[in-house]
Order: C-alpha cells, then sequence, then structure tokens
C-alpha cells in the first residue's frame, strides 16, 4: 500500500494499492488482448474517443488540478495548469489522428509504386515523476492513443491519487465507446 502525503502539511491523504512484479505479466496479457481491438479502429476513430476523453479531464480539470496540488505541493494554479497541458496535447493528437499518413514513391520498375504505411507498436510505457504527474502522462498518451498504440502507467510511488482518478476517467470512456478499459492501464508502485 502506498500512503500519499500532501508535501506542503505533512499529513496523509489517501493510500493506493501497489501493483506487484507477479501483476505485470497478467496486466501484460491483457493490455495485449485489448491492443488486437484498438489498432483496428480507424485513426479519425481513435481521435474521436482522444476528444472525448480530453472532454471528460476538461470536466473535470479544477478537482484534478486540485489533487496534482495535494499531491505534489504545487500550488493550485500550477495543478490546473498542468491538466491543462495535457488538455492541449490531446487537441493536437485529434488533429494528428487525421494526418497520419505514408507516402507513395515511384519505383525503378514499370507499373509498380512503393507505399509507405504506418503500424501501432503495440505496448507503449509511460513512467511520469512527481513533479510532473499528469502532464507527462498527457504528452505520451494522447499521441500514442492516436497511433493506435495501449498505454500503460506506471507514476512515481508518491503521486498516486492523480493517475487513479485520470485513469478512471479515461477508462470510462473506453467504456462508454465499448471499449475495452485495458488500452488505457495504470500500476502504481515503486
Amino acid at each position: 500500500v502506498l500512503r500519499v502525503i500532501n508535501p506542503s502539511t505533512q499529513q496523509p491523504i489517501g493510500q493506493v494499492a501497489a501493483g506487484t512484479a507477479e501483476d505485470v505479466p497478467r496486466i501484460l496479457a491483457s493490455m495485449r488482448d485489448a491492443w488486437r481491438v484498438w489498432r483496428e479502429v480507424p485513426a479519425p476513430r481513435r481521435g474521436e474517443v482522444v476528444r472525448q476523453m480530453r472532454e471528460a479531464l476538461a470536466t473535470n480539470a479544477a478537482a484534478l488540478g486540485c489533487l496534482v496540488s495535494a499531491e505534489t505541493g504545487k500550488i493550485e494554479a500550477e495543478g490546473v495548469g498542468e491538466i491543462q497541458e495535457y488538455l492541449d496535447v490531446c487537441d493536437y493528437a485529434v488533429g494528428l489522428s487525421r494526418m497520419i499518413n505514408g507516402q507513395v514513391i515511384p519505383s525503378e520498375r514499370p507499373g509498380h509504386f512503393m507505399m509507405e504505411q504506418w503500424n501501432p507498436l503495440g505496448t507503449v510505457g509511460v513512467i511520469s515523476a512527481f513533479n510532473f504527474p499528469a502532464a507527462v502522462y498527457g504528452w505520451n498518451s494522447a499521441v500514442a492513443l492516436v497511433c493506435g498504440n495501449v498505454v500503460m502507467w506506471k507514476s512515481a510511488p508518491s503521486t498516486p491519487l492523480i493517475s487513479v482518478a485520470i485513469t478512471r476517467l479515461l477508462q470510462g470512456v473506453l467504456e462508454r465507446n465499448d471499449l475495452p478499459p485495458a488500452i488505457c492501464t495504470l500500476v502504481c508502485g515503486g
């Protein structure tokens, strides 16, 4: 169990169950199954899901910003600003989802051409530090998601509450779209 301490007051504000090394194979298998579904979703549709994630985050931006502040000791405006950075990269990723393309390249052989096509990688891991517990995840996950990857988030042991809150919001969006929640997975721990 990770005990969460507000660094400004030194008071406990919550606790989170930590993942273990033994959990990882099961989690990765679940993510692999989710990836098989997610990679087949057309990129513009993936962008629409990220847009919905952005809206869920924006609706809760003030509360999420306060949580960042409580866990990191940042002033509240900085906490809300960190969530705004996440929202901004979601906007970027949504636009990117309609611009993922490859090249058609002339061939030296008559009647032939070469085509470049981008394919999802699979599972992308994001490790966030205590001083930017939400923004780092947002910067990486929004782009990874529109590219067809699933994302495992390993949050800093001192800031797991914001990662739990964000992951629950994102998984709610996935479930409302009949998509596997393992597309966005969180593991808390050391």
